[in-house]
């Protein structure tokens, strides 16, 4: 199966997908966006009430935010790939319950696996205790990088977090300093492996 076949044949099972009962409030299911070979992939918790309607991951005000956070250290959302736990929108934006998140990371780890990126960042303890650990909080793992099965892992605030509280921001500037630096880091490590 060529890989645009299985990006096709993913988004078509998350469209139709019904295994938790988020399915029945939905729009549209959010699969995720961006370049399919990128270096880094963002993780959210669900959708909000802009991103059910568009179809597309971080459009409303925290999507505006998490784009100037990006151009703050000149990526282009173009460049990254942007997703969330659950593909379908929670009611009233609660966080996604345990076994919610669980059901739906199969998609998740389809979507890693397709676009393989060096750094993963979750965006919010939702997002951290999915791909971090179960036991995760933002306020312990973040500004720490691990290392696992060959990706970098980064935990920050979700950019909503920063919008209700504004006392977050350096914090979360400083994780991405951070990114930006291993960015560079893994940049030098691929110009070191050229032979010629």
């Amino acid at each position: 199966m060529s890989e645009d076949s299985e990006w096709t044949a993913l988004e078509n099972e998350i469209a139709g997908c019904t295994l938790c009962p988020l399915w029945r409030g939905r729009n549209r299911t959010v699969p995720g966006e961006g370049n399919r070979h990128a270096r880094v992939m963002f993780v959210g918790e669900g959708p909000g009430a802009q991103e059910d309607l568009q179809g597309r991951p971080f459009v409303g005000a925290a999507g505006q935010l998490l784009d100037r956070m990006l151009e703050s250290i000149h990526l282009d959302r173009k460049e990254v790939y942007i997703a969330n736990v659950v593909k379908c929108r929670p009611p009233q934006n609660r966080t996604p319950t345990e076994g919610e998140a669980e059901i739906c990371l199969r998609y998740l780890r389809r979507q890693t696996a397709l676009i393989r990126p060096r750094i993963i960042v979750c965006l919010g303890t939702p997002a951290a205790r999915a791909v971090i650990s179960p036991d995760a909080r933002i306020s312990a793992v973040r500004g720490k990088w691990i290392e696992r099965k060959g990706f970098w892992l980064l935990g920050t605030y979700h950019p909503a977090a920063l919008l209700r509280d504004e006392r977050h921001k350096v914090a979360a500037w400083n994780d991405l300093v951070m990114l930006r630096e291993k960015l560079r880091e893994l940049d030098m490590e691929a110009q070191d492996d050229e032979v010629f």
